[in-house]
């Protein structure tokens, strides 16, 4: 079996030789295409991978038309938008994620940006605490539980809503399980956001939520920027003056926002939840785990397709 390592981006030297020596002693051969820059390169080195392995590089219809071999592909990180599930199913191509691999990393920054926004961007000036505040986090799964833990060390108070996930297990955790979507704006000093970017959840936080939230509300966000009504945003911003937004994902309107709003918004650079040594090497090797298992064994736990 030949596996590939497609990556824009690439992976640390460690996890690299990680993956390598998982894939070797499942007796496979490693290819690996780093920093490529066209889609071309692409192209080219997945026409006979039987497995392929990418951060947040685009595996589009026109990628598997090119990959003949490809039988399994896997996304290391927790988000999957770059992979085009339909066209990997036409295909018969199982699509994977490597959930949690990231969360440690992506609920720091959380943390950071709150202390960041309540410190007034760590200028002078006089700011608050996070202890005695309230925090919502919308989505209690991997990232939002790192999150919530690291908060109650803080002296927070949690609150979370998900659907999906028992209310025993959150009260279990200390944390108070919110059923109503509007309640949970409505209590929330800080609101962090931890949901997928999906036909269901684009343009989702919008005017009806946010303006419910309390006076001096701060909107974190490491999750995805479509998530976002930037139009409703933007319109809560001027008519509070002190409402706050954080981003791990620039909005598409940040130059307007920061000219009309300062450093009531911020943004980092690129997306960097993700981006420390330690989820760098977990989430490479765990998604060489996964191929291996899957093109050796058929375990498709993780699949998104």
């Amino acid at each position: 079996m030949k596996i590939l390592v497609a990556t824009e981006k690439p992976f640390a030297k460690i996890a690299i030789d990680g993956i390598r020596q998982i894939v070797e002693e499942a007796h496979g051969e490693l290819a690996l295409l780093e920093a490529y820059t066209d889609v071309s390169q692409l192209y080219e080195a997945v026409a006979d991978a039987d497995g392929l392995i990418v951060r947040s590089d685009k595996v589009t219809a026109e990628v598997i038309d090119h990959a003949s071999h490809l039988k399994v592909v896997v996304r290391a990180g927790a988000g999957y938008d770059n992979l085009d599930l339909a066209a990997c199913s036409a295909k018969g191509i199982v699509a994977m994620n490597t959930p949690g691999q990231n969360s440690n990393a992506v609920a720091e920054l959380a943390l950071g940006m709150m202390l960041f926004m309540v410190r007034n961007n760590f200028q002078q000036g006089t700011g608050t605490e996070l202890k005695g505040k309230t925090l919502g986090i919308q989505a209690y799964g991997h990232v939002g539980c790192v999150v919530a833990h690291l908060a109650k060390g803080f002296g927070m108070e949690v609150l979370a809503f998900d659907p999906f996930v028992p209310a025993d297990k959150m009260i279990s955790e200390g944390i108070t399980p919110i059923t109503d979507l509007k309640e949970l704006y409505r209590r929330s000093n800080y609101l962090s956001l931890h949901i997928p970017a999906n036909e269901k959840t684009k343009k989702s936080v919008n005017y009806d939520l946010l303006s419910l939230m309390p006076e001096g509300a701060c909107l974190v966000n490491t999750a995805r920027k479509e998530i976002i009504d930037e139009d409703d945003l933007m319109r809560v911003m001027e008519e509070r003056p002190d409402f706050k937004y954080v981003s791990d994902i620039a909005p598409d309107s940040l130059d307007v926002l920061k000219e009309k709003f300062g450093e009531r918004v911020f943004a980092t650079a690129k997306k960097m939840g993700a981006e420390t040594a330690e989820a760098n090497v977990n989430a490479g090797l765990a998604a060489a785990h996964q191929v291996v298992d899957f093109l050796n064994d058929g375990v498709d736990r993780f699949r998104v397709n």
